[in-house]
């Protein structure tokens, strides 16, 4: 009988994978830096064939180990057909990527959206474990969301739902990849930093990041540390992230009264409790004060982990079925 799980978190700048043993420990994993301009989506198939092929070499392992593989990857996805229908951030749409994958390697292959599968991770094994109502967001080169309704997942009509980084908070605002206009995402995800940045700088304003934000690659820790070395444009650019982050907060706290809002992605685990302390000092103002005083705000416990041990819960309940 197969011993192991590979698990993949599939980003718009990496994948992340991860051996998992029958103890539901990680043994063994690796990241690949993704290129997803344009619409080369082989480019992306090819990193994740990559990544499983060096983790399955570098652990000394055979494919006939690996009971399943599974990813969480950002967009709409048909988890049952395993096709990503629409994604924002990687060049996929209407992407058979359960074929290609199952067609490579010949074991069962599930995905599911990122976020979905990080909260559901957060809920099995982190900081939502035990409880029924949960919102996550996830703040990364996108902002993905989670929802756990009454001890489920939702992921809504044809698993369309959930997109709560698409709220639209100004009409007018910044444009947002998925097309729309005001998105959260487009105020603060770290492409919506990124395009803070630049605009700040294109008005002659100096900033440490200006040539990461000109290229469009900015990564996490290196906001953090123009952050805390008092970079004025990098902090007006998280200040702005964090007070729409908690406008949001503050909606999917009236609208859904959980029991927790898990803040997760790779910018909060880079930035510490820079977001969470934040969105705790602003959020009050947006929503009511009778549904608020039952809800805890927390960062993800699992941090860039969350996804791969979503991934592994999606296996496991896969397989049963």
């Amino acid at each position: 009988m197969a011993k192991y799980y590979i698990c993949l978190d599939i980003g718009g700048t990496k994948v992340l994978g991860a051996v998992f043993n029958e103890k539901r420990e990680i043994v063994h994993r690796i990241k690949k830096k993704t290129k997803a301009s344009g619409d080369d989506s082989q480019n992306i198939e090819n990193t994740i064939i990559s990544v499983v092929e060096e983790l399955l070499s570098e652990f000394k392992i055979d494919i006939k180990d690996v009971s399943a593989i599974a990813a969480g990857a950002p967009g709409v996805i048909n988890i049952e057909k395993g096709i990503v229908l629409f994604s924002p951030n990687l060049p996929w749409k209407n992407y058979e990527i359960k074929k290609a994958i199952e067609n490579k390697f010949k074991v069962p292959f599930f995905i599911g959206n990122d976020v979905n599968v990080g909260v559901y991770g957060e809920w099995k094994y982190g900081a939502a474990k035990g409880k029924k109502q949960v919102v996550g967001l996830f703040v990364g080169t996108g902002m993905g969301a989670g929802l756990i309704l009454d001890g489920k997942l939702f992921t809504g009509y044809n698993d369309k739902g959930a997109e709560c980084g698409h709220m639209i908070l100004d009409p007018e605002g910044p444009k947002c990849n998925c097309g729309q206009r005001g998105c959260l995402e487009a105020f603060s995800s770290k492409q919506g930093i990124i395009d803070y940045i630049r605009t700040q700088v294109s008005r002659g304003r100096e900033c440490t990041l200006d040539k990461a934000a000109k290229k469009g690659i900015l990564k996490s820790k290196a906001l953090k540390t123009a952050y805390d070395e008092g970079d004025e444009v990098a902090i007006e650019a998280v200040d702005r992230a964090c007070h729409y982050l908690a406008i949001g907060v503050g909606n999917l706290i009236n609208t859904f009264s959980p029991e927790v809002v898990i803040l997760g992605g790779g910018v909060i685990e880079s930035m510490g409790d820079v977001f969470l302390s934040k969105v705790l000092k602003e959020v009050d103002r947006y929503c009511m004060p009778s549904i608020r005083d039952t809800v805890t705000i927390a960062n993800a416990a699992l941090g860039d982990d969350s996804i791969l041990y979503g991934s592994l819960a999606m296996i496991d309940d896969m397989l049963k079925k």
